[in-house]
């Protein structure tokens, strides 16, 4: 058996020098007979081949426009590519022009040149109103002061003569409306607190300082007398504070109210406003001051 094994193996070097042999052959002959392209396949090659170099005409020409871009780009400056964007930019439309018919017509009964006298304005306000409701007339002051200095953040309360026109709720703070509190419930316009009281009220601040319902003495809802604090807010007591901006907003009546009534509460505002000059402030102190109504125009008035 090993005998036969050992002739076996002896052979198999012959057959792979046979079959390398076949394959050389197998070369040679396909060396010797060269197999041609099909012209399809040749032409297509050498489109390819002028397509993709460097100085065909389609690459000359994209270069070309390459170089007149970038000379296009450098040629701008930040001034100049400004002033194209200015050129092109519609101007926003004022609020007139946005508005519609009826409030443009009504805007045209207002003298923009003119700065009227404080009962001019409000009589010309409350015609000039376009709303089908009750509209509020609202005085806008706009003061030369820096509210950031504690002396400068004018704030105080007023009484207007003619009252506000409006029926206000007038809540007194007790152990009945912590309990309303407790649920989220708010059915009053002004609250009204002893000042022993406002102890237990500092945990709904967060409740009732971002509705303007905290009680404070500088608006007259923190008093031991709290009958008379009720009784003046009923009557029409309104509090002023100047924004961030410098400006005061507050409502002085109805466009219902007469001309005469709408006066007297102007004045009362206007008086307590100037009366609350701080000392240390130099130079103009009113600066300007508007009269308007809810959504209606609006209408300068003198200083």
């Amino acid at each position: 058996m090993a005998e036969a094994k050992k002739s076996t193996s002896a052979k198999a070097p012959k057959k792979v020098a046979t079959k390398k042999k076949q394959v050389k052959e197998a070369e040679l002959v396909a060396e010797a007979v060269p197999v041609e392209a099909p012209p399809e396949a040749k032409i297509e090659v050498e489109k390819v081949t002028t397509k993709a170099g460097k100085h065909s005409p389609k690459a000359i020409k994209e270069a070309e426009e390459k170089e007149a871009k970038e000379e296009r780009k450098a040629s701008k400056t930040p001034e100049k590519a400004a002033e194209a964007v200015k050129a092109t930019k519609k101007p926003p439309r004022t609020r007139t022009e946005r508005a519609g018919k009826k409030y443009r017509e009504l805007v045209k009964k207002i003298d923009k040149s003119k700065t009227y006298s404080l009962a001019e304005a409000l009589d010309l306000a409350t015609k000039t109103s376009p709303t089908k409701f009750d509209a509020t007339v609202e005085l806008h002051i706009n003061l030369g002061v820096d509210p950031k200095q504690a002396d400068h953040n004018i704030r105080g309360t007023v009484v207007l003569p003619a009252g506000t026109g409006k029926d206000v709720k007038v809540a007194i703070a007790d152990e009945a409306l912590l309990t309303k509190l407790d649920k989220g419930t708010i059915d009053f316009d002004v609250l009204v607190s002893t000042p022993e009281f406002m102890a237990k009220l500092g945990k709904y601040a967060k409740l009732l300082g971002p509705r303007g319902l905290m009680p404070n003495p500088k608006s007259g809802t923190v008093a031991k007398d709290t009958a008379k604090a009720v009784a003046e807010a009923k009557a029409g007591r309104v509090e002023y504070r100047v924004d961030q901006a410098g400006i005061i907003h507050v409502g002085i009546g109805k466009a219902s109210f007469t001309a005469d009534k709408l006066n007297q509460n102007g004045e009362a505002v206007l008086g307590a406003v100037r009366a609350a000059k701080p000392a240390s402030l130099k130079g103009v102190y009113v600066e300007s001051i508007h009269v308007t109504t809810t959504m209606g125009p609006s209408i300068k008035v003198q200083t």
